[in-house]
């Protein structure tokens, strides 16, 4: 006599995983079916593996992303899905138990394989009905959401903590929650059936993929039976317990899962985060507090006491003055708490309450570590080597072992000198992923020195990253493999010369010697036809950097060389005519370009370059008519820096005399004196002029060019501003200023008044 056990679970929640585990316990069963994908079932065995360690998931995709000539046209076309277990998560618990017990499990969801195809789901359902369609989405769409608004909760997680997870306190069930669990979602469903069919609301295909999924769970309990199984435990989500249990003749389920559209899919296990079980990345299926369940499932007893020990330990070790008796007090706040609220066990609201009153003393940023570093808690689960893999996954872990980069779901600083080759390499890998858009190293210029050798990377591993290094090799077997043909693709798809000196500079980072040929002949040919000086300009800087900082690495740059050689002298002969006769935008864009290469130029220190650079500065400023104002001002400063201009006075004079248009001369001065707050500290000439000029300004004119002046001295640090003013009171009475006498001489019996209010408000007349 064949005996079936439906245990109706919640995805990641301790209470029910412990409670499944003691019911498997007890019943003893033969077989074991769980919710999620049948493809799975070949690797199943690897759960048992001590290299397995949750949080890890279960990840089906398209053996087409690793085979074709190319990555997909877009994000649109990646078809991939998880299905995450944790330590504390129901299924993972069944799978355990049943590969300890000795006892086949099987996975009787519906088929990856027909969740996967393109297109799907995006057919919607028919609307209909009436009042009735709200209460028929909530029921479908979140039935425990439904059961914790009928007892009074305005939240279902806590409800859900109240009756199973918290009862019997360290989260143990007193008695097994699965037939009340199972009664509660059969009124539902019945509920359900009695309001208007087809609810609106619903995701597209929903309720087809609803009926599809339980109609293939029912097929494999049958065949599970027909293998001659006698005691058979099915775990599954507990909206599905009714539909398994009933009596639906298999032709019926035939009916539905007849002529499915299927894809081929491959399946494999991957490392996952806590931080992406939690509700707020987006998961569907996900907890708030992923940190707080699995300190629920792990601590058998006095899990209050044990949370906010550890709570303290964390602030301790933020130097924060946490004693014993904070932490007594606060495990009794905590209980107080519950008790008041009705709770058969303080849960996170009220730990996080006493926390915050006692141990914090009402800061909220320790709360917020607690937060981050708790609540969440980023634990990265691991897998067992022998897990399927494509090449370009096993290449790349042989390289983070070789090179002792061990993948952390914590965003950590790592300090590369490029003078130690293990630090070179590290480098190189880490280039050559972001040049496959897996940005497991992102750079940093927080800390960097301003040495060559230096580079400062933030390194956080992300469970997607696992999808995109199977799309990613498309493009080769191994790490260097796949991103020279990448490298080689990115220039052949470059439309602009500023893409292609990127990808250029991003090949001799990531030291791609057989991709960086291909590279420049693409970027040669780009140069030669490009007759935009701005492009020209733009793409000067990141090609000077690869120059530079090539050589550091031991990268060959001789092709490189080539196509800057000729870029300067391009941009030295094209940029007269692109400069003159520019409007205020067009003017500002090309300031920008005009320091980017002054910069770059400055960097490549080849005299012969920085030769020709400034005698094309001084042609231009030597015929002024022609530039913007801003522009000239620039200019004039670059000159005066490098030593070649020596009437600057002169020439601020004539730029802002009383014939200029205020607008012209206030830009003038915005060119000059940009980034520059030490001319004026140090040169009393210059901070003459400029302060007559202004002094001198109308009303009306005045008002006009504030907002150029305040960009200009705004950017100035407080410390560099307040010393200009120091130097403008020390000349508040020299020759420049007796232009004014009248101004400058004080009526002292007119002031009398205004002095004496003064110094009553001070309080100084007493």
């Amino acid at each position: 006599m064949s005996h079936v056990e439906v245990y109706g679970i919640r995805h990641h929640g301790p209470g029910s995983a412990r409670a499944l585990r003691g019911a498997l316990e007890e019943f003893k069963p033969d077989a074991v079916l769980i919710e999620g994908p049948p493809e799975a079932d070949p690797i199943v065995e690897l759960a048992g593996d001590p290299g397995m360690v949750p949080p890890v998931a279960l990840l089906a995709y398209s053996p087409a992303a690793s085979s074709g000539p190319g990555p997909g046209s877009g994000d649109g076309d990646r078809k991939a899905a998880f299905w995450p277990f944790a330590e504390f998560s129901p299924e993972w618990q069944a799978v355990r138990y049943a590969l300890g017990a000795g006892v086949p499990v099987r996975f009787c969801d519906l088929p990856a394989a027909h969740q996967l195809v393109p297109g799907e789901d995006e057919e919607e359902e028919e609307t209909g009905g009436d009042g009735g369609e709200e209460a028929a989405e909530g029921i479908r769409l979140d039935p425990l959401g439904w059961l914790a608004k009928a007892a009074g909760y305005d939240d279902a997680e806590r409800w859900w903590d109240d009756v199973v997870e918290h009862r019997g306190g360290g989260g143990v069930p007193e008695v097994a929650p699965f037939p009340a669990i199972a009664e509660a979602m059969t009124e539902l469903r019945e509920q359900l059936a009695a309001l208007p069919e087809k609810p609106s609301g619903l995701p597209p295909g929903h309720l087809r993929r609803e009926e599809q999924r339980e109609a293939h769970m029912r097929r494999t309990l049958r065949r599970t039976l027909k293998d001659g199984h006698e005691r058979v435990a099915v775990v599954c989500g507990a909206w599905h317990v009714p539909a398994i249990q009933a009596k639906v003749p298999a032709a019926h389920d035939d009916r539905t899962l007849r002529g499915l559209p299927k894809a081929k899919i491959a399946m494999t296990w991957v490392p996952w985060t806590h931080g992406r079980l939690a509700g707020r990345s987006g998961y569907g299926a996900g907890v708030r507090s992923p940190g707080w369940y699995h300190h629920l499932f792990t601590a058998r007893d006095r899990p209050i006491e044990r949370w906010l020990t550890a709570a303290a330990r964390v602030l301790r070790g933020e130097d924060l003055h946490v004693s014993s008796a904070h932490v007594i007090e606060a495990v009794r706040l905590a209980e107080a708490l519950a008790a008041l609220r009705g709770r058969p066990l303080a849960g996170l609201d009220e730990v996080t309450e006493a926390t915050r009153a006692v141990l914090c003393e009402g800061a909220d940023l320790p709360v917020e570590l607690i937060q981050r570093q708790m609540v969440v808690g980023e634990r990265l689960g691991g897998v067992p080597e022998r897990t399927p893999m494509v090449p370009l996954q096993r290449d790349l872990q042989a390289e983070q072992r070789r090179l002792r980069l061990k993948p952390s779901a914590l965003d950590k600083e790592q300090d590369l000198d490029l003078r130690k080759p293990t630090d070179l390499e590290r480098s190189r890998l880490l280039h050559r992923l972001r040049l496959l858009d897996i940005d497991w190293g992102v750079p940093s210029d927080t800390g960097r020195s301003k040495g060559t050798f230096k580079e400062t990377w933030t390194l956080a591993w992300r469970p997607e990253f696992e999808v995109e290094l199977i799309e990613a090799s498309a493009w080769g077997t191994t790490v260097r493999g796949a991103t020279t043909a990448r490298a080689k693709a990115l220039a052949a798809d470059a439309t602009a010369l500023a893409d292609l000196t990127s990808v250029a500079e991003r090949c001799l980072l990531a030291d791609l010697g057989d991709a960086l040929p291909t590279v420049m002949r693409a970027l040669a040919d780009r140069a030669a036809v490009d007759t935009d000086v701005a492009h020209l300009m733009s793409a000067m800087p990141a090609l000077v950097r690869a120059l530079r900082y090539g050589d550091v690495r031991g990268t060959s740059t001789g092709p490189l060389r080539t196509v800057v050689d000729g870029l300067v002298v391009r941009v030295c002969v094209g940029l007269p005519p692109a400069i003159t006769g520019l409007d205020d935008d067009a003017a500002r864009e090309f300031l920008g370009h005009v320091d980017a290469v002054h910069g770059a130029l400055s960097l490549l220190a080849d005299d012969d370059h920085i030769e020709r650079w400034r005698r094309t500065l001084e042609g231009l400023v030597a015929r002024p008519d022609a530039l913007h104002g801003l522009v000239e001002g620039r200019l004039t400063r670059l000159l005066l820096d490098a030593g070649r201009l020596h009437d600057v006075p002169d020439r601020m004079a004539r730029a802002v005399s009383t014939g200029v248009p205020p607008a012209r001369a206030a830009a003038w001065v915005e060119g000059f004196l940009s980034g520059g707050a030490l001319l004026l500290m140090h040169d009393e000439t210059l901070l003459r002029l400029v302060d007559g000029w202004i002094s001198g300004l109308p009303d009306d004119s005045f008002t006009d060019v504030l907002p150029l002046l305040r960009r200009t001295f705004g950017a100035y640090a407080s410390a560099e501003r307040r010393a200009i003013g120091e130097q403008l009171r020390r000349l508040g009475h020299a020759p420049a200023a007796a232009s004014h006498p009248a101004e400058d001489d004080v009526d002292e019996t007119r002031a009398a008044p205004a002095a004496a209010t003064a110094l009553h408000i001070l309080g100084w007349d007493r």
